[in-house]
């Protein structure tokens, strides 16, 4: 049974939700945290197939988040770092882009790539310089516009954008025309600059069952699914809870029609998971294709980086951008493709079309939106701040803080 009444209540335990949650009970409140799925975590799962850890969905976490370090015990994830650079095939041949400073090995493929000339190559490292070590504020001032046009206005379209650039953030920011934020697309490309992505040990799961660990017992209650929120109840199949506050951290369509915000615009990605034999490359680097001979826009092989996602063969992952269940085959031949291998052996464990993978964001939004929406109902997630792991937990910090401060109580730190 829900108790019938408490502080707050957090509809939602993805990121958002939990770091909210955790961050209200360790001020004092009274939390319950309500989930419509079987477990925490919302876009962040991990499952286990007959020995293999599939993630739902391609996912790194980048240590170089702040909320990541302030939030989380990175240690206690047993992270698994991918390396610091990609490989792209183009023609018959691959070459190795990377950061000489974690991949010295790059050093000399970085400046024979062929992907422009050196003044191309230095343009780059004085637009990703500034951006990785400067000051964020500076990435947030000046004229924010579509990524593809401060790529042109940098000249560093053509080859490099279309055989690095554009491949490798279509799959990060699930968007192959670059129409997204240049200010966001800054923020990322200062993660990567700063940090090198992995994964858990036992999977992306790590993380929220971290933060879930940390509620008291009975605060969390799965499988309740929120039907009418507002400021001051949430009412479920189960019964219906009344608070002093409401926090909706559910996913960005979910908490639209919780909240009656306007439906935020989301893109979809589909991962495909294939078990080999062998491995097809024993680089932990991320592969793209040049070329772009087929829908696939990243690719890696998980188990070179963490051996533990496997117990049998080598697991590979690979990426299209949009929602395209039904590309199986063609993903398969354009994967062997970039690695230069037949794949015609490869076993499809499954397909992941994760259709609200990220929340769009255009030029002109601001990274950072109201949570406070009056009358004691709040809003968290990654589409009210910058659509990655850290923008979720920094909108949970958030969204908390703002409760705390119509409560009457303070932050803790």
């Amino acid at each position: 049974m829900l108790p019938t009444q408490t502080d707050v209540v957090v509809v939602g335990a993805g990121l958002a939700g939990l770091a909210a949650a955790t961050r209200l009970q360790d001020a004092g409140m009274d939390v319950l945290v309500l989930e419509s799925a079987d477990a925490p975590g919302g876009r962040v799962r991990t499952d286990e197939v007959d020995g293999t850890l599939l993630d739902r969905g391609f996912q790194l976490l980048n240590p170089a988040y702040p909320e990541v370090r302030r939030t989380v015990d990175v240690g206690a994830l047993e992270l698994r770092p991918f390396g610091a650079g990609v490989v792209v095939a183009h023609g018959e041949g691959r070459f190795v882009l990377g950061d000489p400073r974690r991949l010295p090995t790059s050093l000399l493929s970085d400046l024979r790539a062929p992907v422009g000339s050196l003044a191309t190559k230095l343009r780059l490292l004085r637009w990703a310089a500034p951006v990785g070590f400067g000051p964020a504020s500076g990435i947030r001032a000046g004229e924010d516009r579509p990524l593809v046009a401060e790529l042109r206005r940098r000249g560093l379209d053509g080859p490099l954008t279309e055989r690095v650039l554009r491949p490798f953030l279509a799959g990060v920011l699930a968007d192959e025309g670059l129409t997204t934020s240049r200010r966001l697309a800054e923020m990322v490309l200062r993660s990567f600059v700063r940090g090198t992505p992995a994964v858990p040990a036992r999977g992306m799961q790590a993380l929220p069952d971290q933060l879930a660990a940390r509620l008291h017992p009975g605060t969390l209650r799965c499988g309740v699914r929120a039907k009418l929120t507002t400021g001051h109840r949430v009412s479920t199949g189960q019964g219906t809870v009344g608070a002093r506050a409401v926090v909706v951290a559910a996913d960005p369509v979910a908490a639209a029609d919780l909240v009656a915000l306007p439906r935020p615009r989301v893109r979809a990605l589909t991962t495909f998971w294939f078990r080999a034999a062998e491995a097809p490359t024993s680089s932990r680097l991320l592969h793209l294709d040049g070329d772009r001979r087929g829908p696939v826009v990243n690719t890696a092989v998980m188990t070179n980086a963490a051996p533990s996602y496997s117990r049998e063969g080598a697991l590979v992952q690979a990426t299209v951008v949009g929602a395209h269940p039904d590309l199986g085959e063609e993903v398969r031949r354009h994967a062997g493709q970039v690695y230069a291998v037949d794949p015609r052996g490869w076993e499809l464990l499954r397909t992941d079309v994760i259709a609200s993978a990220l929340p769009a964001h255009a030029a002109g939004v601001p990274l950072q939106r109201r949570v406070d929406l009056g009358e004691g109902l709040f809003v968290a997630g990654d589409h009210r701040d910058t659509p990655s792991i850290q923008g979720a937990l920094v909108s949970g910090r958030r969204a908390a803080d703002a409760v705390l401060v119509r409560l009457g109580a303070a932050p803790t730190r």
